[in-house]
């Protein structure tokens, strides 16, 4: 029986998860949109948080990328921008593992809401956060702006 770990990440790992963020964009057939790179990671990594799983070799299998942000709302809130499995790992209970992770970040750091967004037609996902007691909402549209946008506007 395999073990894994979760551990909070290091520059030293931002090689692997850019891989994954790139795996995860291909998944959601958008690996276009993927400019980031170890550079800007490095350059950006007081901006974010990540934990990584290892498995028993060693290897990162799995990761959870957060912030904070500030909702009018509500305040202070943890936004989980992607948690990613390995393709070979899913079903092993590491997407539960590293979303309670994620849950007790949310509550030792008093924040009042922890968002994050899922693609619609990603079932397993979707059943993985609606078990955890996620509530999903169709309601709200994303409004984005790309880098080109943004230097044009």
């Amino acid at each position: 029986m395999s073990t894994y770990t979760i551990r909070k990440a290091g520059e030293n790992d931002f090689p692997q998860i850019l891989e994954m963020i790139k795996e995860l964009a291909l998944f959601e057939k958008a690996p276009e949109k993927v400019i980031n790179t170890v550079e800007y990671m490095k350059q950006d990594k007081d901006l974010f948080g990540c934990l990584v799983v290892e498995n028993d070799n060693s290897e990162v299998i799995a990761m959870a990328l957060y912030f904070y942000a500030y909702f009018t709302w509500v305040g202070k809130s943890l936004y989980l921008d992607d948690l990613y499995v390995k393709p070979d790992f899913r079903g092993k209970g590491i997407g539960s593992m590293l979303l309670d992770e994620i849950y007790k970040i949310a509550k030792s750091e008093n924040c009042r809401r922890l968002r994050w967004q899922v693609i619609n037609w990603n079932t397993p996902a979707i059943k993985l956060y609606e078990k955890a007691g996620a509530i999903i909402d169709n309601e709200w549209s994303n409004c984005d702006f790309d880098y080109e946008q943004i230097k044009s506007f």
